[in-house]
């Protein structure tokens, strides 16, 4: 197996985190980019990998730092802007991109793996964050050629131990008083492994196959957000009464939680929730990856930790 030297940028968040210690365990030369590189000392004790500060969006600090590697992982995005306008994340997905690709074209950079997301779309992207996404994945790809490989990634929802999705319903049910209120109860995911995704990330590295292609990245199984928010109140242990919202509450509640500390939904999420994120197929089998079940995989972080050891006990056949 080739030794890649390779810069992260987002290496540090959740899903960057689980890349880096995939990759590192190949023995792969890890570069990961941050604001504030002693915040991160679980990436800091890994012995492949060097962690350092750096201002992604500087286009003199992205040169110096991809300058020697052959590949550059961009892991950036947000969820959310100041604001309502779009110009957050533009920033953020599209600007950062282009920015990306003109520092790997100057130093010689030959791949970049690049986040995406399901659904991502330019021109009929329903919110501002979809369409930012689906401008940034266009312009990476266009901008490939002979000698600059591009793959990218759109997954649906990731969860896994660290993850802003379960974890977060998790908080918001144990806050609630008895009765939570849920804006878009019938949008649909297909959560998918943070795990299966850094291995996917892995096997695309140095395959050809994978040059030029957009891959959906789904788990097996697709959900209501009611039916995933009532299986995080059962892990937790918490009994609450779900209660959904129709479209003008919904929309309502975005508008009022938007301003919320924390901004835990806005109306570019609600925007964002009117498509289904779910995959057309199975997860890509150029991977050779069966991907791991939510119900495999969520009680290990979010079940208390006798209900864990029942768990594990019941799955070595005790």
């Amino acid at each position: 197996m080739r030794i890649h030297s390779i810069c992260v940028l987002g290496g540090t968040g959740f899903i960057g985190s689980w890349l880096v210690s995939r990759l590192a365990r190949d023995g792969h030369r890890i570069r990961v980019l941050t604001r504030r590189r002693e915040r991160h000392r679980e990436l800091l004790v890994l012995p492949t990998v060097e962690v350092v500060d750096a201002n992604v969006h500087d286009p003199a600090q992205l040169a110096r730092h991809f300058e020697g590697r052959d590949t550059v992982v961009n892991l950036v995005g947000i969820l959310n802007e100041k604001g309502d306008s779009g110009k957050g994340f533009h920033h953020a997905h599209v600007e950062l991109a282009r920015k990306v690709v003109d520092a790997c074209q100057s130093t010689g950079v030959r791949r970049l793996l690049h986040m995406s997301a399901l659904h991502a779309d330019a021109k009929s992207g329903p919110s501002h964050y979809l369409r930012s996404k689906g401008e940034a994945e266009d312009l990476v790809h266009g901008a490939a050629g002979p000698d600059f490989h591009v793959t990218s990634f759109r997954p649906s929802v990731v969860f896994g131990r660290g993850d802003s999705f379960l974890n977060r319903f998790a908080e918001l049910l144990r806050m609630s008083p008895g009765v939570f209120p849920l804006a878009c109860p019938e949008a649909r995911f297909a959560p998918v492994f943070v795990a299966d995704v850094a291995e996917a990330y892995t096997r695309a590295l140095a395959d050809p196959k994978t040059y030029g292609q957009r891959y959906d990245l789904c788990g097996p199984h697709s959900y209501t957000l009611r039916e995933l928010v009532a299986y995080t109140a059962s892990l937790i242990g918490v009994r609450r009464l779900i209660l959904p919202l129709p479209e003008a509450l919904s929309r309502l509640q975005a508008a009022v939680l938007e301003y919320a500390p924390g901004k835990p939904f806005s109306r570019d999420n609600f925007r964002s929730l009117q498509v289904d994120s779910v995959c057309d197929g199975p997860f890509p089998p150029v991977f050779g990856i069966t991907p791991s079940t939510l119900e495999a995989e969520a009680p290990e972080y979010l079940a208390p930790r006798n209900q864990r050891s029942r768990l594990s006990l019941f799955r070595r056949g005790f």
